[in-house]
């Protein structure tokens, strides 16, 4: 592949145009995982409080993540 400053690729990469799609498609898989991880740390701080503990631990989104997996 010839990535001269004539060929396509290069001047895609080198353009404006490449970081537009860049961001959207950063912006639109951020709009994607934000309703999974608020659920996940809603699910978590209900697993922590059934155990009638304050603080929510890793272990506690742990014990809810293979449901919330099914429910996405």
């Amino acid at each position: 592949t010839n990535l001269n400053s004539g060929s396509t690729l290069w001047s895609l990469c080198g353009s404006s145009l490449l970081v537009g799609y860049v961001y959207d498609a950063l912006s639109c898989a951020l709009n994607s995982l934000e309703p999974c991880v608020t659920e996940a740390a809603a699910r978590g701080a209900r697993q922590a409080e059934t155990e009638d503990l304050t603080k929510v631990e890793v272990e506690h989104v742990e014990k809810v993540l293979p449901q919330l997996l099914l429910d996405f």
